[in-house]
């Protein structure tokens, strides 16, 4: 009886965990998006810094919305730059909607290049090295294709690398768009889990060593230093590289002020979860210790776990401790991320779902201490040791049919 009792406190001491790092994650939000808001907005006095820009897409297939997406880069309120696509297939559905951009916009220059020579077994990495030699300017904004923006973007991007100590510059999101449960799961990953986890390792670290595909900023000058894109050619997590390689080389990684737009599909549940795996294994493979360590990340099971012993116990007031201190810390940290941070309100209307995403997300990464493989752009892939293998050749045309199914908007 005294080992099981000493069993019993054991366990709740350790489920007493996550709700630890949800107060370390609401701190670490509140603390961030009180000083942006602080923060005088960009005036006049601020548009001085406005050297040319190049932004760079690697695209492939035609993404939900993919015309809109890209005209908003088309009407930035910014005096010179240029946007460059880049496909690895001389027939990808996605060229018609980039000439359409170039018949609606003649005043923009934008370009594209399909001869992209395979370095690495990174298709997107592939694009961008051709891209940083398509490019006419040294400073470079790449972002994914299912990424849409404000006006102001560019002024946004550009202000910190006034600052010579600034390598790169990145950012968070907000959501449009969705329309299926999968998709409602998927909106609520920023404001539950990237910002909080960002911000956490951000305040721990003394500093941000990584940077996300939904912009990830820099020089050409920066590139070189950490050997180019070339060197992440068969890297699976690109983003986490650049930004991660850059710090290392003592450069500030800066988050951008303002988010920009994400626009998800009407994805199914098979789909969310694909690319959720996708991520867990590419984590594991970059930070296997943070990977680990995220077993205090996840709350739902701990904090069910601890009420299940307590009550067992007879401690009906501790069973209901764990649960009502775990869903009213996991609601506040999301809400404080997604909706007071990043002022996104259609994750203010998801937020009734975070239980079931938190119980997706635990599975999720579970299962991904027990898989090295990967979907990507149906593309079938094993990650080891960060590099990408690849499993499967898919037929060019198989693809295509499945882009066109989906339709070119």
């Amino acid at each position: 009886m005294t080992f099981l009792s000493a069993l019993r406190v054991i366990v709740l001491v350790l489920a007493a965990g996550p709700l630890v790092y949800y107060l370390l994650s609401l701190y670490c939000v509140i603390e961030y998006f009180a000083i942006v808001r602080r923060t005088p907005p960009r005036d006049e006095s601020f548009t001085s810094f406005t050297p040319p820009v190049s932004i760079l897409k690697a695209v492939r297939g035609v993404d939900h919305d993919a015309y809109e997406n890209f005209a908003s880069y088309c009407r930035l309120d910014y005096p010179d730059y240029e946007l460059v696509f880049a496909m690895a297939d001389r027939n990808d559905l996605v060229i018609p909607v980039i000439e359409k951009l170039q018949r609606d916009f003649p005043s923009r220059r934008i370009a594209f290049v399909t001869d992209v020579p395979r370095i690495g077994e990174n298709n997107k990495v592939n694009c961008l090295c051709r891209l940083v030699k398509e490019a006419k300017h040294d400073l470079v904004v790449m972002t994914d294709s299912d990424v849409r923006v404000e006006r102001s973007y560019l002024r946004e991007v550009v202000a910190p690398f006034e600052d010579r100590a600034v390598g790169a510059v990145t950012s968070f999101y907000r959501c449009i768009g969705g329309g299926t449960l999968a998709a409602d799961l998927d909106m609520l990953g920023m404001c539950m889990e990237s910002v909080p986890s960002a911000l956490v390792a951000r305040k721990l670290e003394g500093k941000v060593q990584f940077a996300y595909g939904w912009t990830m900023a820099t020089t050409k000058e920066r590139l070189a230093e950490i050997g180019g894109w070339e060197a992440m050619a068969n890297y699976h997590s690109d983003d986490f590289e650049l930004g991660n390689r850059i710090a290392a080389k003592g450069h500030r990684v800066e988050l951008m002020r303002e988010p920009v737009w994400m626009v998800f599909p009407k994805e199914t549940l098979g789909e969310f979860l694909r690319h959720e795996l996708r991520w867990a294994v590419g984590l594991r493979n970059v930070r296997p210790a943070g990977y680990v360590g995220m077993i205090f990340a996840h709350g739902l099971p701990w904090a069910i776990l601890a009420a299940t012993i307590a009550f067992a116990s007879g401690w009906s007031g501790i069973a209901g401790f764990y649960l009502s201190a775990y869903l009213s810390l996991r609601l506040a940290v999301a809400y404080a991320a997604g909706v007071w941070g990043l002022r996104d309100q259609v994750a203010a209307s998801k937020l009734w779902l975070a239980p079931l995403r938190d119980v997706i997300s635990a599975i999720v990464w579970l299962a991904g201490f027990f898989t090295n493989s990967i979907i990507w752009r149906g593309l079938k892939y094993r990650v080891k040791n960060g590099l990408l293998e690849p499993v499967q050749i898919r037929p060019a045309q198989t693809l295509h049919a499945e882009e066109r199914a989906r339709g070119v908007k």
